[in-house]
């Protein structure tokens, strides 16, 4: 089918090929340094235990057939090979359906990871990362050209991700149709990069262009992408250098990274790609298959475009098990003032008025006032993200909270390795606390005059002292009364 293929797109494809592996390799990476503490057999929220709390059908993986660390690490490390393989461009040295399957890889086993990941792996871009590898399957090597049906669903795709996102705001907080939000954004935002208060402080006019600017990109200039080229191809770079300065303006995993990767493959690179290498056509058993898994994304399409039309949009929801089509969205409010979590402890027995405290360091969140924040992403730090949720309401901690807690108190290596600063290097604490501060940018001036790139102010306790846990002891013993950490309920803040 001459219709089938569009030959000058070689590059495009090839374009986005290694941008995914590079994202691939990135989530896998991470998957493998941070699991232990958080979904470990001994972290905060065990796999093993949610396997046993939830059905096969609900969350397929293959953690469903075994799970241990080991294997877990395995599945991480695995993984990030194959992904490093597909970034050195091994696919293209294979028979296409080599290829296919060595891009299937990647994709069974981050959903494996995702499904068990829980509150660690419920941000949009695990989604997005999923949908992505899926269609990439389809994609095809050298074989033969670049297939017509998978990069339009590559195009719907970034459709979603931008209008939807579009969409979410306009329809939120007032402060997108006012086009104030960006007053606050750079901000409050989940984790600040080094530039983020330098942006913080453009005059607010340049805000109100920030905001604008915005709305146009990801509420007009999605509709292009279906127009010819090079009308398509403009739509993109638009998007590119729009996703380019949120990239400067904070962290957020590589989500940004990926909607690039996407609207990269958009863009019509033939006139300065030169003539396409000569390819064979494409084989009859391929078209069937790309032609089905076309048919099977449209029709699970319907849902999430119902949801981009319906005054109820939802964001970041996925309507399969297997996280084919989602719909997506970011920031549909915004907060006014930040709030932050500090953990502090103290190795002295007895907590009294005058107590010193420690505080432990996080490695992106705001901490000490006088840190730079550092450029993470696409680097995914999600012990700090769900910090900044647990600032924004204890009920976003309730589940893990506690077992972090009790995992600090324990002087835990896998816990201590997922932060910034360990003020107790020789054990672990007495006890430990948590109380909430709020923090905002200090101006050029306090900067000169303090040294500090924040400002903090005590709120309220989110968790009052809590001790060391009291060793087990041999039959005949008395056991010592056990206080656990104060939960959610107990703490004296509320919900904002």
């Amino acid at each position: 089918m001459e219709w089938f293929t569009a030959d000058g797109y070689w590059l495009s494809r090839l374009i986005f090929q290694r941008g995914l592996a590079a994202v691939y390799l990135v989530a896998f990476v991470a998957a493998a340094l941070q699991f232990r503490a958080l979904i470990g057999s001994r972290g905060m929220l065990p796999v093993p235990g949610l396997l046993r709390r939830t059905p096969w059908r609900a969350a397929p993986g293959l953690f469903r057939l075994h799970y241990s660390d080991r294997f877990f690490a395995c599945v991480a490390w695995a993984g990030a090979a194959v992904s490093l393989a597909l970034l050195a461009g091994v696919d293209a040295y294979v028979p296409l359906w080599a290829a296919m399957t060595l891009w299937a890889v990647p994709w069974v086993l981050y959903l494996s990871i995702v499904q068990v990941g829980q509150v660690w792996y419920g941000f949009g871009w695990e989604s997005l990362l999923l949908e992505t590898g899926f269609l990439a399957v389809f994609l095809g090597n050298g074989d033969t050209a670049a297939p017509v049906l998978v990069l339009w669903l590559l195009r719907w795709l970034l459709f979603r991700v931008e209008f939807g996102a579009g969409l979410i705001k306009i329809r939120g907080d007032e402060c997108w149709r006012r086009l104030t939000c960006l007053d606050f954004h750079h901000e409050t935002q989940p984790m600040p990069g080094p530039l983020s208060r330098l942006f913080h402080l453009l005059p607010k006019p340049a805000h109100r262009v920030e905001t604008a600017a915005n709305h146009v990109t990801q509420l007009v200039v999605p509709f292009l992408l279906f127009t010819p080229q090079p009308v398509a191809s403009v739509a993109a770079g638009l998007m590119v250098l729009t996703q380019l300065w949120l990239v400067l303006s904070g962290n957020f995993a590589w989500l940004n990274w990926l909607t690039i990767v996407l609207a990269l493959a958009a863009i019509d690179w033939s006139p300065m790609a030169g003539p396409p290498p000569a390819q064979p056509g494409s084989p009859l058993w391929y078209e069937v298959v790309v032609v089905a898994a076309t048919v099977l994304v449209l029709a699970l399409s319907y849902r999430p475009a119902r949801n981009l039309l319906s005054r109820r949009q939802v964001m970041n929801r996925s309507f399969d098990p297997l996280h084919l089509v989602n719909t997506y969205g970011a920031f549909g409010s915004i907060s006014r003032m930040r709030l932050e979590v500090v953990v502090e402890g103290t190795d002295e027995e007895a907590v009294h008025p005058g107590t010193r405290w420690l505080e432990y360091g996080f490695r992106g969140k705001p901490g000490d006032p006088r840190r730079l924040p550092r450029q993470f992403a696409p680097y995914h730090l999600r012990l700090d993200w769900m910090m900044w949720f647990a600032a924004l309401s204890p009920a976003y901690a309730r589940s893990w909270f506690e077992p972090f807690v009790e995992r600090l108190l324990q002087g835990d290596r896998d816990t201590l390795r997922l932060m910034g600063h360990n003020p107790f290097s020789d054990g672990p604490p007495a006890h430990i606390r948590a109380r909430v501060f709020h923090y905002r940018y200090t101006d050029r001036s306090e900067l000169r005059a303090t040294g500090c790139r924040w400002h903090r102010t005590y709120v309220r306790d989110f968790m009052r002292p809590a001790p060391r846990p009291v060793p087990l002891r041999p039959r005949g013993h008395a056991p010592e009364e056990r206080r656990t950490p104060g939960s959610d309920e107990e703490a004296s803040g509320g919900r904002k």
